[in-house]
């Protein structure tokens, strides 16, 4: 990045023009029925392939299908960026704010202004504590972590297992209501026995498999099986198991059915992971979008807690789906994954063998 003197009002001239040339989306509205526009902040690209790959694609169909106006951008894991964008689409005249914060903190500030301002605010996968939003959209993420116990039980048996946990991001409530799912099902069982757990910051891929390494070193390399939170996170623990001659011996779960998480359950090298329909989570946000926007109370299913506002938000809570091989095919038949994304190459027979014709 280069550096240089710049007055103020160019640098904040500057920040406008490459946040408009940078990861905007904006789309016209098709329907003057609809008054308003919908603005969409996307938390990041490194934690997860699923925002630009899915996330993205799925809400703008949405929108368009609702005939509303929107922007989505992408703050690529800066929280400054985050609050500038935030900022400009406030000022450019969003009437509804969808947002997946990188944090709470940043997250509930732009959400407080944007209630100042008369902009109504919907938190999208990640609850934002200390947050303001009017609802909130995710999948239930104790079920998810939930999901994840039971996968590492089915693929460990009853047999005697020292395990670790790679959580994620500390900053990230989904990271500890999915620890939290995960621990209600493994330490329920007497011959499992956790022997180390860390969150990894930023759910970075990188400091992942040092950590995991870091584990590896310090247990003598004594891990039966490894609660990795995401697929990018059980990748790393396999980087190093790959390493050390054992993957596919020691059991890894995973999370968001990406094609990397998918290619590894059919090598054997991971255990599970969990399938999030992605399209039912953007569908179901841009319902509630739309219905702040035409001034109606939306349909939800729930409320979340959160412990640090004291309040109870109103909440459209959806089902994740386990995926072992014997059913990596359903992920295909979503069209959530590409069979010729998936089964190229090496894959193909083992895609004949999971049932992917």
């Amino acid at each position: 990045m280069r550096k240089g003197i710049l007055s103020l009002a160019a640098v904040s001239a500057a920040a406008a023009l490459t946040l408009t040339a940078c990861g905007d989306d904006s789309g016209e509205a098709s329907s003057e029925s609809s008054k308003g526009k919908i603005g969409v902040i996307l938390p990041d690209t490194k934690s997860s392939v699923r925002y630009e790959s899915f996330d993205r694609p799925y809400l703008e169909q949405a929108f368009k299908a609702a005939g509303v106006e929107y922007d989505i951008q992408n703050a690529e894991g800066d929280t400054q960026r985050f609050q500038t964008i935030a900022d400009q689409m406030i000022t450019n005249g969003v009437t509804v704010l969808v947002v997946d914060g990188i944090d709470s903190n940043s997250a509930a500030a732009v959400q407080r202004k944007a209630q100042q301002q008369g902009v109504k605010t919907i938190d999208y996968d990640r609850l934002t504590l200390g947050g303001v939003a009017d609802y909130y959209v995710s999948f239930d993420n104790v079920k998810v972590g939930e999901e994840l116990g039971r996968g590492l039980q089915k693929c460990l048996g009853d047999k005697d297992a020292d395990i670790v946990y790679l959580n994620g991001a500390a900053t990230d409530n989904n990271a500890t209501l999915f620890a939290q799912g995960a621990h209600s099902v493994l330490d329920k069982i007497p011959n499992y026995k956790k022997v180390a757990e860390q969150a990894v910051p930023n759910w970075d891929n990188q400091q992942a498999a040092t950590i995991f390494e870091q584990m590896w070193t310090q247990q003598k390399g004594k891990i039966d099986g490894v609660l990795a939170a995401n697929d990018g996170v059980g990748n790393a623990a396999i980087s190093i198991l790959k390493k050390n001659s054992e993957a596919g011996k020691v059991p890894v779960t995973g999370q968001d059915a990406t094609l990397e998480g998918l290619q590894n359950i059919l090598d054997g090298n991971q255990c599970m992971t969990v399938y999030k329909p992605v399209k039912q989570e953007a569908e179901a946000a841009a319902k509630l979008a739309v219905a702040l926007i035409k001034g109606e109370k939306a349909e939800t299913n729930g409320t979340v807690d959160d412990p640090q506002g004291k309040r109870q938000v109103p909440s459209v809570l959806l089902n994740p789906v386990p995926v072992f091989k014997e059913n990596v095919k359903q992920v295909v038949d979503d069209g959530f994954v590409k069979k010729e994304d998936l089964c190229k190459g090496a894959y193909a027979a083992k895609c004949k063998d999971a049932g992917i014709q």
